[in-house]
């Protein structure tokens, strides 16, 4: 059976995206950076929704390609490309960069990708996520806070109907006061 992950870049205030699907405020040191570069390395198997996999597809395909690109977006740039992907959407037609569509019956996919065999999963997308995490699909969830108050936009966190026990795995401090948590369900 799969581990299933999510992770994502948070603001203090628990929102993934300030309104208007703002990031600015998540820009990573080179250290946190490499980090992120290396779970992608990691992944056995990537889980978008259609927003997420839209802002990762537009850059990441040609990031190393583009004139000043560090070792660091080249390396990056290769592990996404090289990720297996399953994109989750009822709008998108197509998918590429080594990624199959569903449009189907989210949770039963994922549902049926955990119970493979195979290296383990991150998921990605508040909206993917929030139908994961309602289902109790969710084996990890990793925090990377940064110290900033947007006061509203995408919440990580979805509404759930029942509580989820979690227990502290992991912490890690990045440059500018950046916190990585991680904590496993408990079950």
């Amino acid at each position: 059976m799969r581990k299933l992950t999510f992770a994502m870049n948070v603001t203090l205030d628990g929102y993934v995206a300030a309104p208007g699907g703002d990031l600015g405020w998540g820009v990573p040191s080179d250290e946190l950076f490499q980090w992120w570069s290396d779970r992608v390395g990691a992944t056995g198997l990537a889980l978008y929704g259609r927003r997420l996999w839209e802002g990762m597809s537009s850059h990441w395909p040609t990031a190393d390609q583009q004139p000043g690109a560090t070792p660091a977006v080249i390396e990056y740039a290769g592990r996404w490309r090289d990720m297996p992907k399953v994109v989750f959407s009822s709008t998108t037609r197509t998918v590429d960069w080594n990624a199959r569509l569903v449009t189907g019956d989210a949770v039963a996919e994922i549902a049926r990708l955990k119970a493979e065999n195979g290296g383990s999963m991150d998921i990605g997308g508040a909206t993917l996520a929030a139908a994961a995490m309602r289902a109790g699909l969710i084996d990890e969830y990793v925090l990377v806070t940064a110290p900033v108050l947007v006061g509203s936009g995408t919440p990580f966190f979805t509404a759930l109907d029942n509580w989820v026990n979690l227990t502290l795995m992991e912490t890690r401090t990045f440059p500018g006061g950046v916190l990585m948590t991680r904590y496993e369900s408990r079950r």
